[in-house]
């Protein structure tokens, strides 16, 4: 996925991937990524489960990692499919680049999840245009209150959670609700990774569950009138802060995105100083 322009070689170029896949020593897979990413800038969490990251750099230098990561003998072909979701920058989205090892790639809170073996449906984009017109499909925004608030899917529903790890809660709350409804659930985060996790947990509850496949990044890069479906911008957690629907960073600021709501208030002080630290 994601073919890189050879001749933009010193373009500044971000890079969004994941993957689950079972880890034997995520330690050493942690110790091999910082040794590969030293020319770059961003972060990768790692953990026994696989690995998450957002990364920028020059066109070149993201190329090598990324065909390091997938070709690298190190790793075992344990990467080898793994998709990249591109966007240009205007803005430099990162300070400096840290490789965390994490007991978890995605923290849902809950004990338990196999993300490895076990998911829901991937629908590809699309495919997702004609699922989310229909009248059974309960369309669910995995993502944070305050990303719904700056851009969205139309007809989607806010679950209200100013935390990937408070969704369980609304989940369990309206299961029983959508089977007496004989509804089926259609999820949708910013890259696919939230909603991975979650339909992993999800397919014991009896509602079958769809996600799309790579996210709403993955959505406007596919979709050249992703404006017919999607409202408004959407949020992306680094210095950019918010991208439009042909992936191009937009003029949308901090107080855009968290001003006028007190329970926000400290995630707008944090970004302040996040954004600080990158000057």
């Amino acid at each position: 996925m994601n073919q890189i322009d050879s001749n933009a070689a010193d373009a500044l170029l971000h890079t969004a991937f994941y993957q689950f896949s079972r880890l034997d020593d995520a330690d050493a897979v942690a110790m091999h990524l910082r040794a590969l990413t030293r020319d770059l800038l961003g972060s990768i969490l790692v953990a026994d489960e696989g690995i998450n990251g957002v990364l920028a750099g020059k066109t070149g230098a993201v190329s090598a990692f990324e065909q390091a990561l997938r070709h690298d003998p190190f790793f075992q072909g344990k990467f080898a499919g793994i998709a990249f979701k591109h966007s240009a920058c205007d803005t430099a989205p990162f300070a400096r680049m840290k490789v965390h090892r994490k007991s978890e790639i995605v923290y849902l809170g809950v004990e338990g999840v196999d993300a490895v073996g076990r998911t829901g449906i991937d629908v590809s984009p699309e495919e997702w245009r004609d699922l989310i017109a229909q009248d059974d499909v309960v369309v669910i925004d995995n993502r944070n209150s305050f990303e719904f608030k700056l851009g969205k899917f139309r007809n989607a529903v806010d679950p209200g959670v100013d935390n990937f790890r408070d969704f369980p809660t609304y989940i369990e709350q309206h299961v029983p609700q959508w089977k007496a409804e004989g509804k089926r659930v259609a999820m949708y985060c910013t890259g696919g990774i939230r909603c991975e996790k979650t339909s992993a947990w999800m397919l014991d509850m009896g509602v079958p569950v769809y996600q799309l496949e790579g996210g709403v990044l993955n959505y406007f890069e596919k979709m050249p009138d992703a404006e017919k479906d999607w409202e408004g911008e959407c949020f992306v957690f680094d210095n950019r802060i918010a991208l439009d629907t042909k992936l191009q960073e937009t003029a949308t600021t901090l107080e855009d995105v968290y001003g006028g709501v007190p329970e926000w208030e400290w995630r707008l002080q944090r970004a302040r100083r996040l954004d600080e630290d990158s000057e």
